[in-house]
């Protein structure tokens, strides 16, 4: 590794903006042979950012970092990973590091570990509010009925609100919409009473019961969202990790995922 300051000079010469960390091959594979392969990729990334904030600021970007939560690589490797992202940042002021994650039980698992506490800060991408909707349908060419039924179906849900930007009949394809996720609910309720599915909490597995999902899914009969706290932890995981329901570790609320979630959910105890 004695030359990546030069590797990354010359990197740097050529490219105005840098995308990714670049690593020759030859130090790749000799990186991997080696047995504690974390360590020296620690060390490669750190002598590269180095030599970067010589002229840049580095912004470290890791999507989805969920996927390798229970990997070991000579013990847990996201312990190791978030060790090291608290060295670039608060000890060497090498870089702004951000870790995105969809996973809400992750994002609370991370959130409370000592070793963070008082080192990061949690940022909520969440869906427009109602006045952000409405100017975002507004410039799409809506009408205020088509608005109003844009909100009342989707809420504030890019992903949503696309749909029936691309729709010419909106209020039929948001009809659809939710009788598709009413019927998603409706399967999964009938699921589980042919299976006992499993979630592990720590160390231990513990069966999902369908009276355990259908109590979680009654609190939302005549609310937005619910306090994380008392609810049957087995089935609040399942529905999380199952993207039905979102957990916000910073306030300890739990909501349904979006506006046609909720409605469904609804829907679906009212007739339970």
């Amino acid at each position: 590794m004695d030359n990546i300051s030069e590797y990354a000079t010359s990197i740097l010469k050529d490219l105005k903006i840098l995308s990714g960390i670049p690593i020759p091959l030859n130090l790749f594979e000799q990186i991997f042979e080696k047995k504690d392969k974390s360590k020296d990729m620690f060390r490669y990334i750190e002598r590269f950012f180095d030599e970067i904030s010589k002229k840049r600021v580095p912004v470290l970007s890791v999507d989805e970092l969920q996927v390798i939560g229970d990997m070991k690589i000579d013990g847990i490797l996201i312990y190791k990973l978030f060790n090291f992202f608290v060295r670039l940042t608060k000890e060497l002021h090498l870089a702004h590091v951000f870790v995105v994650t969809s996973d809400s039980l992750f994002l609370e698992q991370v959130y409370s570990e000592a070793m963070l506490k008082g080192r990061c800060r949690y940022l909520l991408v969440d869906d427009f509010d109602r006045e952000t909707a409405i100017a975002f349908l507004e410039k799409c060419g809506f009408t205020d009925g088509e608005k109003t039924v844009a909100w009342e179906y989707c809420g504030g849900k890019p992903v949503c609100l696309l749909e029936l930007i691309r729709a010419d009949e909106k209020e039929r394809i948001a009809k659809k919409m939710l009788a598709t996720r009413v019927n998603q609910l409706k399967d999964l309720l009938d699921y589980l009473d042919y299976t006992k599915p499993k979630i592990t909490i720590g160390d231990t597995e513990y069966m999902v019961k369908k009276g355990g999902i259908v109590s979680v899914l009654s609190r939302f009969a005549d609310t937005e969202c619910i306090d994380d706290q008392g609810l049957d932890r087995p089935a609040k995981h399942f529905l999380i990790k199952d993207n039905i329901l979102f957990l916000d570790p910073n306030l300890g609320i739990i909501k349904p995922q979006s506006r046609l979630d909720l409605l469904a959910i609804r829907e679906v105890v009212k007739n339970t």
